[in-house]
């Protein structure tokens, strides 16, 4: 019939490739798409975060199950999901644990887009998306940390949402409609419920879809940060491109062991890793009649926490903690190297992005602590740090020196 899909396939395979073209899709983007033959260690974050989405997916619909959305029975429900539930506290820990380890890989994904020029032309959109992805992340974890409604949740949410105060003319009443309430409360927790399993796990799973359609319509960068589809053969397949299956599904299920042992090890030996992935002040109910002793985000969080509590003035601290993050969508452009790679660049760019790194891991680790004076003139070191990494781009990439990139991808770590 005119208009009708052949396929090589057969028996119910093949009737259903005719209808939806499943070959086309598996052929696209695993058996035919030629991934570059040098991938290294730094690779595998990427698939792994798409394995940690899947388990927050799944363990979040299972959590849902037993969790009450109201701030009279949260805490509760959180409870007898851990004590009474068969296997229930596992798939907490596992959601809870998840969380974190999203955040890990996340970052990690992130310092080798930058370690490669992951960002660089033709790929800024892939970036761009990766950059609403990160936000739209940051937004989840937040909903989802309150959920539980322990002390640290609801002390979070009034800190966190407070801020929206400080915008002028409209804060206070940007803070209420937030809220639904004058403090954090049922509405609160209600409303955070929603867009926490419905909203922003649809947007993420969009958003996702966008960055691998984006990264497979381009290609993937490497670690010579050379374009494989430059070199082809007289069938048009890249000299030193492979079939991403086998070979790299093969490649990623040895990371995916690997992550998974040290992803098991912590859920069952140390599940709130030292107060760093679930405070100890969360395990007591929200009491808006008592203050936590310290009041500190998740650690994913805290480099950002950090800035904020460094600036003096609140509206400004505002200003200077989401400019962090916004300014990360502005990479591909500030970006002037004419070669990808670290590997081919010269001083200027590896010792910028050492302090940029050494400035962010300082910043987590002091958006934890007290701050004393002294840890707020070092917060605010490293925010400076962190900013002229990004605003200078454009200056030490042009001026510093580059290696000769080579023709073909090479071997070596």
């Amino acid at each position: 019939m005119a208009g009708e899909r052949t396929s090589t396939m057969t028996g119910i395979l093949g009737w259903f490739d005719q209808r939806l073209p499943v070959m086309d899709f598996w052929n696209k983007h695993l058996a035919q798409y030629y991934a570059p033959k040098n991938f290294n260690v730094w690779y595998y974050f990427g698939s792994l975060a798409l394995l940690v989405l899947v388990n927050q997916i799944v363990t979040g619909i299972w959590l849902t199950m037993h969790y009450k959305p109201s701030a009279a029975e949260a805490f509760a429900s959180v409870e007898y999901i851990m004590r009474d539930v068969e296997w229930g506290w596992l798939i907490r820990y596992m959601h809870s644990t998840g969380a974190s380890f999203f955040f890990i890989c996340v970052y990690l994904h992130m310092f080798r887009g930058l370690m490669y020029g992951s960002c660089q032309k033709p790929r800024e959109l892939v970036w761009v998306i990766g950059m609403l992805i990160f936000l739209a992340l940051m937004a989840e974890a937040f909903l989802g940390y309150v959920l539980p409604w322990g002390q640290m949740s609801f002390w979070g949410a009034q800190v966190i949402v407070s801020l929206f105060g400080a915008i002028p003319y409209v804060g206070e009443g940007l803070v209420q409609w937030i809220q639904g309430d004058y403090l954090p409360s049922d509405a609160t927790i209600n409303r955070f419920f929603a867009l926490h399993v419905v909203a922003l796990p649809i947007a993420l799973l969009g958003l996702v879809v966008l960055h691998l359609g984006a990264l497979h319509e381009v290609g993937s960068n490497n670690p010579d940060g050379v374009e494989i589809k430059k070199k082809k053969d007289a069938k048009g397949v890249p000299l030193d491109g492979i079939p991403f299956h086998p070979y790299y599904t093969v490649k990623d299920l040895f990371g995916v062991g690997v992550f998974l042992t040290l992803f098991a090890f912590v859920i069952f030996f140390e599940p709130t890793f030292g107060d760093l992935f679930l405070e100890y002040d969360n395990f007591a109910p929200a009491d808006p009649m008592v203050t936590p002793e310290h009041i500190k985000p998740v650690w994913y969080f805290t480099p950002y926490y950090a800035m904020l509590r460094a600036i003096p003035d609140k509206l400004s601290g505002v200003i200077v903690m989401g400019a962090a993050v916004m300014i990360l969508f502005l990479v591909p452009w500030l970006d002037r190297s004419p070669v990808k790679s670290i590997r081919y660049r010269g001083m200027l760019t590896k010792i910028a992005l050492a302090l940029f790194s050494v400035a962010f891991v300082t910043l987590g680790w002091l958006g934890m602590q007290a701050g004393s004076d002294t840890q707020k003139l070092v917060a605010q070191i490293c925010t400076v740090i962190y900013f002229l990494y990004f605003l200078l781009m454009p200056v030490y990439t042009r001026m510093d020196a580059v290696k000769p990139v080579p023709e073909r991808v090479t071997m070596h770590d």
